[in-house]
């Protein structure tokens, strides 16, 4: 019953299996740069730097780590949005050995102490507008010593360079260095001087990143991945996507300490030989004319980056016959909002349908996709070259059939290492079958039909019981998104003390309009028709968006704490 994708007619050009290099993930990155000296590498506010130039500042900056005191194996956290310092420093930790910890810049104080300490880290990187917060709570961290501060000018060049400080930059105080901090610049300059051993030559199964899981569904787990793991999510991607070209432009809107955005916009273009267009700041309002400056060939992100895409406005004439891969993964896209995306691209001339993938940050992010030309709806995709899923019955090994739904397991060469400093957790996600493979239980429910096609259907915790009844937010979503007037929606369970739970919606109608008695009628009258009486929400809260994760999910969470918060405040 195990399945490797069998790739049928959609996937001629997509290999059943690869090589993978026993390597670091800036040896792969050195081999784009032997091909491919003079590519831009990255794109940075319209400053370039060739593959050449990236991999002479990546060495000059282990070596100035080195200078410093870093050494193979210790942690450093990079605390950074999306800007040349970060992806620089990440390699060139990863070159001389040494584990990136990627924490969120905006994470609250307290947070990034706790990230510092359960990493262990010996330093961390960040931007001058967050120092002053880093300061605070360094003297207090059990490892944490020193802070390499950048500023945003310092990606740039010429004109731009002044033209920056003169305008966004203009607020921003350039912390003082010495001591404990230290710039950016004069770690590059101190690499210089440096002429001991900083290339570590590490292993494929080395451990090279920390990244955290997206805090969705409770406290956040620091994942240790290594180089194969990155490594091999970055081949499979290039090879299931059937469409990376060296030397085209991927807007690189997703963050570099999210999975998603460090290992498919950022490791995947550069193992691909492709510019990173780096976006360190995304809003709706830029987004349109991020689409008609740079024109990139391919677009990633979660559903709700493809929701703020029909939210553009005064972009009739926007071409995207360009594009040649658009990827939404990170969360589940509703069959309809896949709908409205497609016909959106076709409407500006785009031959490329929304391709979803699935995937979590314990395998880096995908670990199946879409076929290029060819989807079934409701399908997540066919697995990746070397990957395998199971459907098992949940809380068992036991392998389920075609059709049944149970737990998705996943195995292959991008599954993680385990939790940093959490056995018993690591040993409930990683279980050993009795085909003798460690295999990655997702805590998902989905199903696989006969053809390979996998369906995900709900996290299990999600999962809301009313009535007796098992009722999977997602699906109501998706049968609330169907109305022409609503944009996006999210399902919670509210307690109650009769059904033990009851169903509540929050609805964000499309084109910000205001949800008049005619709209809710509607609404109301769209989901008699397409949702079972049992699982009818009980209550429709409209409001003009709804809460996010850092990485940009619906927070139902923090629904449901609102919702715990009103109960309580009735109750007294």
């Amino acid at each position: 019953m195990i399945l490797k994708a069998p790739w049928l007619g959609h996937y001629d050009n997509v290999p059943h299996s690869l090589d993978y290099p026993d390597c670091s993930m800036a040896d792969l990155v050195l081999r784009t740069v032997e091909k491919h000296p003079g590519i831009p590498a990255y794109d940075f506010f319209g400053c370039k730097k060739t593959y050449l130039s990236f991999s002479d500042e990546i060495d000059l900056c282990a070596r100035g780590l080195k200078s410093i005191g870093i050494s193979r194996g210790e942690r450093v956290t990079i605390c950074m949005p999306n800007t040349p310092q970060a992806v620089v420093m990440f390699y060139a930790l990863n070159l001389m050995g040494a584990v990136a910890n990627m924490v969120h810049p905006l994470s609250a104080p307290e947070e990034i102490l706790r990230y510092l300490d359960s990493s262990k880290s010996a330093a961390i990187c960040t931007l001058d507008q967050f120092g002053e917060k880093i300061n605070e709570i360094l003297p207090r961290a059990k490892t944490a010593k020193t802070i390499i501060l950048c500023g945003v000018e310092d990606g740039l060049t010429g004109i731009k360079r002044l033209l920056y400080r003169l305008t966004k930059g203009r607020g921003i105080k350039r912390r003082p260095t010495g001591g404990n901090a230290v710039r950016y610049t004069d770690l590059l300059r101190d690499g210089r001087g440096y002429i001991g051993d900083y290339d570590a030559k590490t292993r494929g199964g080395d451990v090279a990143a920390i990244l955290y899981s997206g805090g969705t569904s409770g406290t956040s787990k620091g994942i240790l991945l290594t180089n194969l793991n990155l490594n091999a999510l970055a081949m499979q991607t290039i090879a299931a996507s059937d469409c990376v070209v060296p030397s085209h432009k991927m807007l690189a809107i997703m963050p570099v300490f999210h999975g998603f955005g460090l290992g498919v916009c950022i490791h995947t273009a550069y193992v691909a030989g492709g510019t990173t267009i780096l976006i360190p700041q995304f809003s709706i309002k830029t987004y349109a004319a991020l689409l008609k400056k740079y024109k990139p060939h391919y677009i990633a992100g979660v559903p709700t980056l493809f929701e703020a895409l029909l939210r553009l406005r005064d972009i009739s004439k926007l071409d995207m016959s360009q594009l040649e891969g658009v990827f939404s993964g990170g969360d589940s896209l509703t069959v309809e909002l896949k709908r409205k995306v497609d016909a959106f691209l076709k409407e500006r001339g785009a031959a490329e349908q929304v391709r979803e993938g699935y995937g979590l940050t314990e395998c880096v992010t995908a670990s199946c996709l879409t076929p290029r030309k060819f989807h079934k709806e409701g399908s997540i995709g066919i697995p990746y070259p070397d990957t395998y899923y199971k459907i098992v019955k949940r809380g068992t090994k036991d392998e389920l059939p075609y059709g049944d739904e149970g737990e998705i397991v996943i195995t292959g060469p991008t599954v993680m290492k385990g939790y940093d400093g959490n056995d018993e957790e690591t040993a409930q996600a990683l279980q050993t079958h009795a085909d003798g493979h460690v295999w990655l239980h997702t805590g998902d429910l989905g199903v696989m039909d006969p053809d390979g096609f996998i369906y995900f259907r709900q996290r299990i915790k999600r999962m809301i019981i009313s009535s007796g009844y098992s009722i999977y937010p997602s699906q109501l979503e998706n049968a609330i998104e169907t109305h022409g007037k609503v944009l996006i929606s999210c399902v919670i369970g509210v307690p109650d003390d009769y059904r033990k739970q009851r169903l509540k919606a929050f609805i964000v109608l499309r084109d910000a309009q205001e949800p008049t008695e005619e709209i809710k009628t509607s609404i109301l009258e769209h989901c008699r028709k397409n949702i079972a009486k049992y699982a009818m929400p009980r209550e429709i809260e409209y409001r003009q968006s709804l809460p996010r994760t850092l990485v940009g999910k619906v927070a139902y969470l923090e629904l449901e704490k609102e919702e715990a918060a009103r109960a309580a405040a009735g109750t007294d």
